[in-house]
């Protein structure tokens, strides 16, 4: 084997990776060019003309902040009650014994594996049946989204725990420390990444979702039924806008997340 080929072999596995990566991350390119682009038309999707217009009059469209507001009130709320009721559960599965443990692990992931369709037709009908018609809002939305985004809570702090060292609590409690000491100064700090995980994973899910909440909204309108809404008349450029604001901000919760890690471990 030549030196060339015995450094590609080495390296193969990286360069599929990195084109794995460049492709899943080309929408979002294309998301933070197209904020910079003057369309001809409404109904135009080219880049035009470079412009930071977009950037500085980002509430140009009547209505968009007001929905943009809307959905980070409504997914910040869903994620505090998703990941509060998440963690709880995740803890009684995975540290308790009691009879029917089984078919509630079972029923943890139905949400996760039915369709958007239909679970919010079912939320809708039961709404409806609970004599909430004339009331599907905000209550109705939050209500829907903590309810979907539980079980990626669940499944994903349940997966933290799974690889917990119990070892490290009974070292805890030998060294003289009671359960409550135990759990917030070992277990709490392990599981923390685990919990903050499922807090972002709650939040996107939240922010992001359309079927469900565009079945239970009643009058309001949230980010995701905007965009649908302005799709019909031509999208404006500043939805690339907040949609790079809403990447970017992610990025830098993972960078700092990962930065932070680092500095923990060379302590």
């Amino acid at each position: 084997m030549t030196r060339v080929g015995k450094w590609v072999s080495e390296h193969l596995i990286m360069f599929v990776g990195l084109l794995v990566l460049l492709y899943m991350l080309t929408p979002v390119f294309v998301v933070v060019l197209m904020s910079f682009n003057q369309p001809a038309s409404r109904n135009s999707y080219t880049f035009n003309t470079f412009t930071l217009d977009n950037w500085l009059h980002p509430c140009a469209p009547n209505g968009m902040c007001e929905s943009v507001a809307l959905s980070i009130q409504i997914g910040l709320l869903a994620t505090v009650g998703a990941t509060i009721l998440g963690t709880l559960m995740a803890f009684a599965l995975v540290r308790h014994r009691f009879r029917g443990r089984a078919p509630a692990n079972v029923f943890t992931f139905l949400p996760m594996a039915s369709p958007e369709i239909v679970l919010g037709s079912s939320l809708l009908a039961l709404f409806v049946s609970a004599g909430l018609a004339g009331q599907l809002g905000f209550g109705t939305i939050l209500i829907a989204h903590i309810l979907f985004c539980l079980s990626f809570v669940v499944v994903t702090v349940k997966a933290r725990l799974a690889g917990l060292d119990p070892r490290l609590e009974q070292a805890a409690m030998d060294l003289y420390a009671n359960e409550w000491q135990t759990f917030w100064r070992v277990t709490f700090p392990l599981v923390f990444p685990g919990i903050l995980a499922a807090a972002l994973l709650a939040f996107s899910l939240s922010f992001d979702d359309f079927i469900i909440t565009n079945l239970n909204a009643g009058q309001e309108v949230t980010f995701p039924m905007f965009v649908w809404g302005a799709a019909q008349r031509g999208i404006p450029p500043q939805i690339n806008v907040i949609g790079s604001i809403m990447f970017f901000t992610a990025l830098a919760l993972v960078v700092l997340g990962d930065l932070n890690a680092r500095r923990r471990s060379k302590r």
